[in-house]
C-alpha cells in the first residue's frame, strides 16, 4: 500500500491553488474549477471544491475550513531559506517560526487560508538526514 494523496476540500479553489503555488514554488494544475492537484515526487496535493463531495456521498462528508488535526508537511532543502523567502507573505499564517523539534527537523509551521496547518521542514541530524534521503 502506499499514500498517495491528500485531498483539502475548500470553498475557494483559486484561493489556495495560489497560496499552495506561492509557499511551494511549483505550478498546480488545476483539471476543472473545482479540482486541482500538486504532484510532487512522493504524493499529490490535491484540492477540491465542497462541490466535488457531492460525489462521496454529500456535504455532510467533509467540511471545509475545519481541519483541526492534520498537518500538511513538506520536505524542503533548506526552510531557512523558503522562510526568508515567504516571510512577507506567510506573516497573516505565521504559526512558528523556523525551530529545531526535538525529533531533528528544523520545521516553519504556518496556516494556510483554510486554516489547514503546513509545515515545511528540513532535517537536521544524521538520523533525520538518513531518513529523507530517498523521498529528495
Amino acid at each position: 500500500m502506499s499514500l498517495v494523496s491528500i485531498r483539502i476540500i475548500t470553498t475557494d479553489v483559486k484561493g489556495l491553488v495560489k497560496f499552495y503555488e506561492k509557499v511551494t514554488g511549483m505550478p498546480i494544475v488545476q483539471y476543472t474549477p473545482d479540482f486541482a492537484e500538486l504532484q510532487t515526487k512522493t504524493a499529490t496535493l490535491a484540492i477540491g471544491s465542497t462541490k466535488t463531495l457531492r460525489f462521496f456521498g454529500g456535504e455532510a462528508v467533509a467540511q471545509a475550513s475545519k481541519n483541526r488535526s492534520a498537518i500538511i508537511e513538506f520536505l524542503v532543502d533548506d526552510v531557512e531559506k523558503d522562510y526568508e523567502r515567504l516571510a512577507d507573505f506567510l506573516e497573516p499564517y505565521m504559526v512558528q517560526k523556523p525551530t529545531t523539534m526535538p525529533w531533528g527537523n528544523k520545521s516553519l509551521l504556518f496556516r494556510d487560508p483554510d486554516g489547514n496547518l503546513v509545515n515545511l521542514f528540513t532535517p537536521t541530524t544524521p538520523e533525520t538526514i538518513k531518513k529523507f534521503e530517498s523521498k529528495q
